[in-house]
């Protein structure tokens, strides 16, 4: 069994533009939340898993941290069943350490292990070192839910 295309828009909607699923329970449905608030965007060394957390393999090089991306229909386009950022979304720069990236997170926590949404695999993994800033250039975050 699968979801609807109709719905698969709409639930992706309410996580990352924040606005409501109407019709689901009552006429109402799923409302947004009062504050939109932000998801965090992180990167990983393997692939965190279903069962993982955002701290599951997650990068560790010095300058890395978390970026929040607002819940709006500024930051995310939602187009049928996918939802990508509609800005760049850029990491801290490495100023020692290393890391070889291959995976992104979404999240609900900006430190901690906090609730992860949605995870991927990069078209190619991204050496991090010293001086490398890594970025999602407009549109290549990438969520497809089916």
């Amino acid at each position: 069994m699968s979801a609807t295309n109709a719905f698969e828009t709409d639930l992706l909607k309410l996580i990352f533009q924040n606005v409501a699923l109407a019709n689901v329970g009552d006429a109402s449905g799923l409302q947004p939340s009062s504050t939109a608030g932000s998801l965090y965007i992180s990167l990983h060394t393997g692939d965190p898993g279903e069962t993982g957390d955002q701290t599951t393999s997650e990068a560790t090089y010095t300058g890395y941290g978390r970026v929040a991306v607002a819940r709006s229909d500024a930051a995310w386009t939602v187009s049928g069943n996918a939802a990508s950022n509609a800005a760049a979304v850029t990491f801290g720069a490495c100023s020692a350490g290393s890391n070889t990236i291959t995976h992104f997170g979404i999240g609900t926590a900006e430190t901690t292990a906090g609730h992860l949404l949605f995870s991927g695999a990069l078209t190619a993994s991204l050496a991090v070192s010293a001086g490398i800033t890594p970025e999602f250039a407009i549109g290549d975050l990438d969520v497809t839910a089916d």
